[in-house]
């Protein structure tokens, strides 16, 4: 953990202000936003870009892809980004870190794991324990993808250090391309790659991290204590713009969704698209609001400390705030 977070405060230093900095040209109010990773899993926050709900929200919106919540939040911290939407783990490390402009989480998008186990062969009849003494490539230590993995491992009572090999050699987004070329058994891919995979004939889905570890808090969007004091208002246009997306992916089908986001994701084909929404729609990855309750943030925190990363827990009122996303909901 200290590692991520000297990592987080060293970018800070490195980068200057950007987005403060921007000045209105559309009449619209400018909003940057970074992605921890562009996928259909957040198919509610495309929804509500191509149909242009954020523009009805008077958001001029600009969307990066930061590649990972250690480098979301090294450009929220910085202040390149206004808001960050990753793991909210990143902002109890910012926080345990001595940050005193620490990110706050204000809306929850996510409720599942997305991720998948993808084998080697197809396994129809698949248990966790199929795991003791085979490789599998993992995610950086520390982030929500490895430590819910982890979690899910000792759960089916097997050790993460001891019963198998976990490679976390290899960076965020690479380790699809990396699986068909090594000597690893399973790896754990999110969408596209993990159905990727599959169509390609390299890999076979045999399990889903988000159906095995129950509800969990997997991504939240978050800004800075200042920048939510200061512009409280565009917190709330953006929450109402997400809360509209979540609305349409709750009510429409995958193949509607899959049309809709279609644009954000140019190099994959609409049928494709569609089966990987209706994956996510089977196991309820979507919330139906935007509040983050404390209990699952007791959740979070309880991942953590399993994973040997959290020191000391952090108070849930200074973290997390519900106020823009309950105004929302009410909508």
């Amino acid at each position: 953990m200290k590692k991520i977070i000297c990592g987080i405060i060293a970018g800070s230093l490195a980068l200057f202000s950007l987005a403060g900095c921007q000045k209105e040209s559309t009449g619209k109010t400018p909003v940057t936003l970074n992605e921890v990773a562009h996928s259909i899993f957040y198919a509610p926050q495309y929804a509500a870009i191509e149909l242009g709900y954020f523009d009805d929200e008077g958001l001029e919106l600009t969307l990066v892809n930061g590649g990972g919540a250690d480098k979301v939040m090294t450009a929220l911290v910085s202040g390149e980004a206004d808001i960050g939407f990753m793991g909210s783990e990143a902002s109890i490390y910012t926080y345990a870190g001595g940050e005193k402009d620490y990110a706050v989480n204000f809306a929850q998008l996510t409720q599942r794991a997305g991720n998948f186990l993808v084998g080697r062969e197809p396994e129809a009849d698949f248990k966790w324990e199929n795991l003791v003494g085979t490789k599998v490539l993992g995610g950086r230590a520390g982030g929500m993808p490895q430590m819910v993995f982890e979690y899910i491992l000792k759960k089916n009572g097997i050790d993460p250090k001891t019963d198998l090999t976990i490679d976390q050699s290899i960076s965020f987004g690479l380790t699809a391309a990396a699986f068909t070329n090594d000597d690893s058994d399973y790896t754990v891919e999110f969408e596209p790659f993990a159905t990727g995979l599959e169509l390609e004939g390299n890999g076979y889905v045999v399990a889903s991290l988000g159906k095995d570890s129950g509800y969990v808090p997997y991504t939240a969007y978050c800004a800075k204590k200042s920048y939510m004091e200061q512009h409280p208002e565009i917190i709330q246009k953006f929450t109402n713009a997400i809360q509209k997306g979540l609305n349409y992916v709750n009510s429409h089908t995958a193949e509607e969704i899959a049309e809709t986001i279609k644009p954000q994701f140019k190099e994959t084909d609409v049928k494709t698209i569609a089966t990987i929404v209706e994956r996510y729609k089977a196991q309820d990855t979507w919330k139906a609001d935007t509040v983050f309750e404390e209990e699952s943030f007791d959740l979070l925190q309880n991942i953590l400390e399993e994973a040997g990363e959290l020191p000391a827990r952090v108070p849930y009122e200074d973290l997390v705030t519900t106020e823009f996303a309950r105004t929302a909901a009410k909508k």
